[in-house]
C-alpha cells in the first residue's frame, strides 16, 4: 500500500514538473520571440508610441556649366512648423504670426487649431522673417532646418535646367533627367511625445540633417548660352514672331554649348508660366525644315557618286509641274549647276537630284543622318520628329526638299554638324562630368561617334557649296562675318494649320543653319524663327541672329579671323547675373550717360543690370569682372573704344 501511494506521489510530481516544464518553455519562446524575431517591429512600434518623426526636405547637389559657375544650387532655409496641442492661446499666437509671415490670421487659426501632432506653418522662410519668430519664442512653435532650389541666374538657360516641385523632385530639364544622381538623402526631425501622445522637449529636437546629391557638370557654357538667348530675343521680337530657338553646338564632339527658347521662364517661379512656355522646344518639337534640308539631300547624292557639283539641271524657270503637283522656285532660273542649287536654293533642282537619287537610295542617307530617330541627347521628352517609311507619288520629291520630313532643332544641328566635321555623326550631350559631394569626378562623359555618314571628301565639298550661301548673291547674306567663311543655309517652310490638315498660306517658319569658321568648324549654329510676320524668309528673319550669335561666340572663345576684318570685337564675359528685377533703367539715364557710339560711357556705381542694359542699348560688348556694383573700368570715362583696346568693368560689393 504504501509503495502504491509513493508511486502515485512520484507521477504527480512529474506532471506538476512537466506542467511547470511546459509553461516555462512557453514563457522562454515567447520571451525568444518578442526578444530576437521581433526586437526590430517593436522598437519601431515604441518609438511610434513616444516618438514623431518629421521627413525634411532632401538637398540636391548642383548643376555648373562647364567654367563651373552655378546654375542650380539647394539653399539652406528655416521652416516653421507648429504642435497645436502644446498651443493654449491659439487666437493671440495667429494674431502675432500673421502680419509676420503675410498670412491671413484666419487661416493661422484653422491651422493652428486642428488635433494633431505636427503641422507645417510655413515652408522656407526669408532669413530676417524667421529670426523675427524665433525671438518671440512662442509655445508650441519650432523650426527645422530644410533645403530649397535656387537658380541665381533666372531663365539663363532655363529650359535645360529645368525645375524641381515642392519634394523636391526633378520635374523638367537635367532636374528630371538625372533626378536620382542629383537627389541627396532625406533627413527628418523627431520630437517627444508622453504617455498621452503629448509632444515634450520642443526645444531638444532630435534632427538628422539631409545629406547632399551628386553635382552635374553640363557642357554649357554660360556666356554663349547668354549670347545666344539675347540674339535669339532680339530676333523674334524684331520679326514679331510667335517664337524662336537656338542651338550652339561644337562641331567635332557633339558637345551642347548653348540651348536657348524664347519665350523663356524663370525657373524660381515656374507655376506662373503657361506649359508651353515650359516646354524645351529645341528638343521636344518638330517641324518642317524647309530648304535647309537640301544640303542633306545633295549631300547624299554626291557620296553615293551619282552627282558632281557641276553637274547642271534645268530648273524650268520656277515653275516645274510633276505628276498632279506643281514646285514652285521663289527666284526663277533656268539651268542651275549643284552648287547653285544650294546658293540660290532651287526646289526644282532638289527634286530632281533625289528624284535622281530615288528612295531607295535617299532614305537610308537621311536616316543615317540621323532623321526620324532620336538623337539620343540627355534631356527628357526628345522627340524623334518624322521620316515617312513608305513614300508615294510626290513624297520624293517634297521630301527632298524639305517638305513632308519633319525633325527638331537637335537633330538637325547634330545632322549639320555631321558634315562640319568631316561625315561623322556625333552624340549629342550637356552633362559632361558627374561629382560627389567633395567636388571629386566620379563619372567622366566622352564624345561619341554614332557611325560615319558621309566620306570626308563629300563633307568638304558641300561645305564649298554652303559657303556660296553667304556669299554674293546668295540667300543668307545677312549671315556673312566679316573675317570669316561661313557655311550655311537658309529656310523658309510653310506651317501646316492643325485644323484644315493644309499648308497655311500665311504661317512660316523662318530658319538658319551653318558652322563657323567653314575651313575649320568649331561651332554649329541654328536659328528657328516660328511664324515671323512681314518678310519670312529665313535669311532675313533668321540669318542675322546666325550672325550675332556666331561673332560674339567666336570673340569669347578667342577664335582669331582668318582674313582681314573691318571692325575688331570684343566680347561679353561670362558674368552676367541680373540684379533684382525691382531696379530699372530708363531711357533719360541712357542719354544722360550716352555720347557717340564709340566713347567709354561713366559706368562707376552702376549695377550690372544696369550696365547690361546700357550695353544693349549702345550696342556695345565690355568684358565684365566681379560682382556688385561698377568700382573700376577701362578705358576711363569719355574715351574713345578702339577694337584693339581692352574693354572692361570691375564691380566689387557695395559698402
Amino acid at each position: 500500500m504504501k509503495d502504491e501511494r509513493e508511486k502515485w506521489a512520484r507521477i504527480r510530481i512529474m506532471m506538476i514538473g512537466t506542467v511547470f516544464g511546459l509553461l516555462f518553455l512557453s514563457v522562454v519562446g515567447r520571451a525568444f520571440y518578442l526578444q530576437i524575431l521581433q526586437h526590430e517591429n517593436l522598437v519601431k512600434k515604441a518609438d511610434k508610441q513616444h516618438q514623431h518623426k518629421v521627413d525634411l526636405t532632401p538637398a540636391r547637389g548642383s548643376i555648373l556649366d562647364r567654367n563651373g559657375t552655378t546654375l542650380a544650387e539647394s539653399i539652406h532655409m528655416d521652416s516653421c512648423y507648429a504642435e497645436p496641442r502644446r498651443i493654449k492661446d491659439v487666437d493671440g499666437t495667429a494674431g502675432v504670426l500673421a502680419p509676420i509671415l503675410g498670412v491671413p490670421k484666419d487661416e493661422l487659426i484653422a491651422k493652428l487649431s486642428v488635433n494633431k501632432s505636427f503641422i507645417w506653418v510655413e515652408r522656407w522662410l526669408a532669413p530676417e522673417v524667421a529670426i523675427r519668430v524665433k525671438n518671440m519664442k512662442l509655445p508650441g512653435i519650432g523650426f527645422a532646418p530644410e533645403s530649397k532650389r535656387f537658380y541665381p541666374n533666372m531663365e539663363i538657360a532655363a529650359h535645360v535646367v529645368g525645375f524641381t516641385g515642392r519634394d523636391p523632385n526633378g520635374l523638367e530639364g537635367i532636374e528630371l533627367k538625372y533626378d536620382s544622381t542629383i537627389l541627396g538623402n532625406t533627413g527628418y526631425m523627431i520630437t517627444e511625445r508622453d504617455a498621452l501622445g503629448r509632444n515634450i522637449a520642443i526645444m531638444n529636437n532630435l534632427i538628422k540633417d539631409s545629406s547632399p546629391g551628386k553635382s552635374v557638370v553640363l557642357t554649357l557654357d554660360k556666356t554663349i548660352q547668354f549670347i545666344t538667348e539675347k540674339e535669339l530675343a532680339k530676333a523674334v521680337k524684331e520679326n514679331n514672331a510667335k517664337s524662336g530657338m537656338a542651338l550652339v553646338m561644337e562641331s567635332n564632339t557633339g558637345k551642347v554649348l548653348a540651348m536657348a527658347n524664347y519665350p523663356t521662364f524663370n525657373p524660381n517661379a515656374y507655376s506662373r508660366y503657361s506649359l508651353s512656355q515650359l516646354r524645351n522646344h529645341v528638343v521636344a518639337d518638330s517641324f518642317e525644315p524647309g530648304s535647309t534640308f537640301k544640303i542633306f539631300t545633295i549631300a547624299a547624292a554626291i557620296d553615293s557618286g551619282l552627282i558632281k557639283a557641276t553637274d547642271m539641271y534645268n530648273c524650268e524657270n520656277g515653275t516645274y509641274q510633276l505628276a498632279d503637283r506643281i514646285i514652285h522656285d521663289d527666284h526663277p532660273h533656268s539651268r542651275l549647276n549643284v552648287s547653285d542649287i544650294i546658293k540660290y536654293s532651287s526646289n526644282i533642282g532638289a527634286a530632281k537630284i533625289g528624284y535622281k537619287m530615288g528612295e531607295a537610295r535617299l532614305s537610308p542617307y537621311l536616316r543615317n543622318f540621323g532623321f526620324g530617330g532620336r538623337t539620343g541627347i540627355d534631356l527628357p521628352g526628345e522627340s524623334p520628329g518624322n521620316l515617312k517609311r513608305h513614300w508615294y507619288g510626290i513624297d520624293l520629291a517634297s521630301i527632298s526638299f524639305g517638305q513632308g520630313v519633319s525633325l527638331s532643332t537637335i537633330q538637325l544641328a547634330t545632322a549639320l554638324s555631321t558634315i562640319a566635321n568631316g561625315g561623322n555623326l556625333m552624340r549629342p550631350y550637356l552633362v559632361e562630368q558627374i561629382l560627389d559631394d567633395n567636388g571629386k569626378v566620379v563619372q567622366k562623359f566622352e564624345p561619341q561617334i554614332v557611325r560615319r555618314v558621309i566620306s570626308a571628301e563629300t563633307a568638304q565639298k558641300v561645305t564649298k557649296m554652303m559657303e556660296t550661301v553667304t556669299g554674293e548673291g546668295g540667300t543668307g547674306t545677312k549671315a556673312a562675318l566679316d573675317g570669316f567663311r561661313v557655311a550655311g543655309k537658309t529656310g523658309t517652310a510653310q506651317k501646316v494649320d492643325p485644323v484644315t490638315r493644309t499648308y497655311s498660306l500665311t504661317k512660316r517658319t523662318g530658319s538658319f543653319v551653318g558652322f563657323v569658321p567653314a575651313d575649320k568648324p568649331r561651332l554649329t549654329i541654328a536659328v528657328i524663327i516660328d511664324e515671323p510676320q512681314g518678310v519670312k524668309y529665313g535669311g532675313v528673319v533668321a540669318a542675322p541672329a546666325f550672325r550675332g550669335i556666331a561673332q560674339n561666340s567666336l570673340a569669347y572663345l578667342k577664335i582669331q579671323p582668318d582674313r582681314p576684318t573691318a571692325v575688331a570685337f570684343k566680347p561679353p564675359d561670362a558674368v552676367v547675373v541680373p540684379d533684382p528685377p525691382d531696379e530699372s533703367l530708363s531711357d533719360g539715364d541712357v542719354r544722360e550717360i550716352s555720347a557717340e557710339g564709340g566713347i567709354m560711357p561713366n559706368f562707376k556705381g552702376m549695377s550690372m543690370r544696369r550696365v547690361l542694359k546700357v550695353m544693349e542699348k549702345r550696342g556695345i560688348n565690355i568684358r565684365l569682372l566681379g560682382s556688385g556694383r561698377a568700382a573700376e573700368q577701362s578705358p576711363p570715362p569719355g574715351h574713345k573704344i578702339r577694337g584693339v583696346d581692352e574693354v572692361w568693368i570691375k564691380f566689387a560689393p557695395s559698402a
